[in-house]
């Protein structure tokens, strides 16, 4: 059960029913209140802003919001798990519930185990989002801002999918620019030195050692035909195959991370025609049918005019139509299609594909680029679907507090492998979702392993391996004690009375609702924060236990005490472990 959202439903039918007899307004939206925790636990387990909200609609009848508050509050009152409703401020509702329903919930999470709060979002969620992300130019391989992306792309397509959606994680492969050629130029170099020429890596190029490998196979493919041939003769099959062998090697890195893919596209598959007309030319052939796009000039951007800024009639797009600053050029001064126009045909591809919502993951450097993008899904699909950009910082690199910066591998930054490999997979995963997104991040490599409080992974699995030693615990006390879900959800939960196994079971009643709302916000750090807290919790519970022995969770002298306090404790693994499953962390039962 999701309490939160249940109250809202629940409030949403008072105020209805309100409306009805004539006391509101019959056209209220009546999605446009929240309900949730209180920003101070001692007021209450519910409130709500709903006399607030609709103050301005209710003023027929109501002098001020504290007066709708108060005739909602008399009818919360009402409810069976309700123990009483209070006006607050200056029209505040805080709800405190009956206990059994948290100890209801928690029965609840003993049945459903790792799938409680699974579709939680299932009434607002999208049937059918596609998350783009990484994305990196197939050049080299990937470094530790690309595993940012890649780690919040992942874990928000987990997010999104646990909550409801049906979710396809995509890669996009600039494959069409002048990158891939300089990458080309790069790996012909590094052929004939495999052919035992003796070559340098000129500066523009790309010197990392992981082209060597590259040279080797084009040298064992091509032998020396391709030695001193045009430009013209061997760029094709030299783009092909260094490409290859680096989607190759990404794939590796993202594997190394737990991630796949289930769609690469090829942005050259764009220019290719099909019956005489590319992807690109159908995107702008359909916006042209629209009337969005004309032939005309740009005015001279604002400030010192950048070199290559020419003064021509340029193909353009109307993009200030749908909220963008300027219009967009669709051609460069060569014929050629800007990579603003490839990436309106890709979206092209995706609105068809019947998607309700697409995110795309970028790094920070591109917010220039979103206007455009936006105001172009929203041409192409008439507002039927949707475009999220979430733009992620860039990540610093630390060792003890001094920055880390070299790789003989790439040449001049450090790759992801490398991080991953020293720290590994579940330091990596979720210390990037330890702060949001679009926030600066650092990445201390020595606190990543340290066993202790500051390090969050740990904290977290700390928590989940604790948990599971006070199971082992309590088996030993109790040989014949049974800990199915079924016994212990038949436990005499109301025995858990304590100040903290209270605020440990109204914290986990709040799980569905951090998965609804870190699901309608992308926003997955939100759920890295909940488990966080949640661990804190446990941690400081344990703690109490350590001064006050009628606090721990086995206690000798009652078998009933000691299946509820379990029961409690299996109730946080399960969220523990589903949360962390979400984000693709993993829950272990003991560390060292």
């Amino acid at each position: 059960m999701n309490i939160y959202a249940e109250f809202h439903v629940r409030i949403a039918a008072i105020l209805d029913r309100f409306a009805k007899q004539g006391r509101l307004p019959r056209d209220l939206d009546l999605a446009r209140f929240v309900v949730e925790p209180p920003r101070d636990a001692s007021l209450g387990d519910l409130a709500s802003n709903a006399a607030m909200v609709f103050a301005k609609e209710a003023k027929a009848t109501y002098a001020n919001p504290r007066q709708l508050a108060a005739d909602l509050a008399i009818q919360l009152t009402e409810e069976p798990e309700v123990d009483r409703a209070e006006v607050a401020g200056p029209g505040f509702i805080n709800i405190r519930l009956k206990p059994r329903v948290f100890t209801d919930i928690l029965r609840e999470i003993l049945v459903e185990g790792v799938d409680f709060g699974r579709g939680a979002a299932g009434r607002v969620a999208a049937a059918k989002i596609n998350v783009e992300f990484v994305s990196a130019n197939p050049t080299g391989p990937m470094h530790i801002g690309h595993g940012r992306g890649a780690v919040f792309g992942d874990a928000l397509a987990g997010l999104v999918e646990f909550a409801g959606s049906q979710v396809t994680r995509e890669y996009y492969i600039n494959d069409a620019g002048a990158q891939v050629d300089v990458l080309a130029s790069s790996a012909y170099l590094r052929y004939l030195e495999a052919l035992g020429d003796k070559v340098t890596i000129p500066e523009g190029l790309y010197p990392g050692d992981y082209l060597k490998p590259v040279g080797a196979a084009l040298a064992e493919k091509y032998g020396d035909r391709l030695r001193g041939k045009p430009e013209a003769e061997w760029l094709a099959p030299v783009r092909d195959l260094a490409i290859d062998a680096m989607m190759a090697m990404i794939r590796e890195d993202l594997a190394a991370l737990n991630i796949t893919h289930e769609v690469f596209f090829s942005e050259r598959s764009l220019h290719v025609r099909h019956n005489g007309v590319s992807d690109v030319e159908a995107a702008i052939d359909e916006l042209r049918a629209k009337k969005l796009v004309y032939e005309g000039r740009l005015p001279p951007p604002k400030g010192q005019l950048p070199e290559d800024w020419e003064d021509r009639e340029q193909t353009l797009f109307k993009s200030t139509d749908f909220g963008d600053d300027i219009d967009r050029p669709l051609k460069k001064s060569d014929g050629a299609f800007t990579y603003f126009a490839s990436d309106i045909a890709y979206h092209r591809k995706k609105i068809e594909a019947g998607y309700d919502v697409l995110v795309d993951v970028w790094g920070a450097d591109h917010g220039g680029y979103v206007k455009r993008m936006n105001a172009a899904v929203l041409a192409l699909s008439g507002g039927a679907t949707t475009l999220d950009v979430k733009l992620c910082q860039m990540v610093k690199l630390m060792r003890d507090g001094e920055p880390v910066k070299m790789s003989k591998r790439s040449g001049d930054f450090v790759t992801l492998r490398e991080v991953v490999d020293e720290v590994g997979v579940d330091a990596v995963r979720f210390m990037m979702l330890t702060r949001k997104n679009d926030a600066p991040l650092e990445f201390d490599l020595a606190r990543v392993i340290e066993q202790s409080r500051d390090n969050p992974v740990f904290y977290v699995q700390y928590a989940h391996a604790r948990a599971h030693s006070a199971l082992r615990q309590g088996r030993a006390a109790f040989a014949d004690l049974d800990l199915s879900a079924t016994r212990l959800a038949a436990a005499d939960l109301a025995l858990l009375s304590d100040e903290s196994e209270q605020s440990l079971l109204k914290y986990l009643a709040q799980y569905p609702r951090v998965i609804e709302s870190a699901a309608a916000a992308h926003e997955p750090h939100r759920l890295a924060f909940y488990l966080h807290d949640l661990a804190s919790f446990f941690h400081s519970h344990w703690n109490r236990g350590k001064d006050q022995p009628q606090l721990r969770f086995v206690n000798q002298d009652s078998r009933d005490l000691t299946c509820a306090r379990l029961a409690l404790v299996t109730g946080l693994i399960h969220v523990l472990a589903s949360g962390l499953s979400v984000l693709g962390v993993k829950a272990p039962e003991e560390m060292r």
